[in-house]
């Protein structure tokens, strides 16, 4: 069965995937309401909904209608600039922002976490993202799709020298482990929003690519 969202809240929306999925919501016929709450504004869109300003301080003042809600939030440790501060951004705004959707009607919950993500991993990136999926599970979402993509490919407005310099190596591995483009990545999340799967549903990067076709 398929469902159509006709208002969607969206967090990281001028990040390298969020500015993709945006800009296909904002081009769909049947969505009625993009609610993207950004650190900076957005070009305006008769559709788009833009409070601005840090986001853990506008949750409180989102309101509306809401559908489904897609979660591109994501850091990097040397982004954020210590491993508490980047676990205040992939592990707790991320549990902020889902407990708002959530309050606001929300009933589909897509979040983009990362390829390797493991509560039980040595590696603290893929332990805090492993760790953000389980406390979303725990939050009893009707439908929550996590989905799990490698290295992510496109233009980024930060410069980000070790994700430059394995791009070309990332196109070409195999399955789950090659890079995915940006723009693959938005159309993915958008067919899975269509889709009617109650519970939790794990996609990995090579499920992404053949959905983002």
């Amino acid at each position: 069965m398929y469902l159509t969202p006709q208002h969607i809240l969206l967090a990281g929306a001028s990040g390298l995937t969020g500015e993709h999925l945006l800009d296909r919501l904002l081009n769909e016929p049947t969505v009625a309401r993009v609610l993207a709450p950004s650190r900076r504004p957005l070009a305006e869109h008769p559709h788009l909904e833009n409070p601005v300003g840090e986001l853990l301080a506008l949750l409180p003042q989102l309101s509306g209608r809401v559908d489904s809600a897609f979660c591109c939030l994501g850091s990097t440790i040397k982004q954020a600039g210590s491993q508490e501060a980047f676990r205040a951004v992939d592990h707790d705004l991320v549990l902020a922002f889902a407990e708002r959707a959530r309050a606001l009607g929300a009933r589909h919950l897509l979040v983009i976490s990362a390829l390797g993500a493991d509560a039980q991993s040595a590696v603290f990136y893929n332990r805090v993202k492993g760790e953000t999926e389980l406390a979303l599970q725990a939050q009893g979402w009707p439908q929550l799709t996590l989905v799990r993509p490698s290295l992510l490919l496109g233009p980024r407005s930060e410069f980000r020298l070790g994700e430059r310099l394995a791009a070309p190596l990332m196109r070409w591995l195999p399955g789950k482990y090659r890079g995915i483009e940006a723009t693959v990545l938005a159309r993915a999340l958008w067919r899975l929003a269509l889709e009617e799967e109650d519970g939790v549903r794990v996609v990995e990067s090579d499920q992404l690519r053949r959905l983002g076709r």
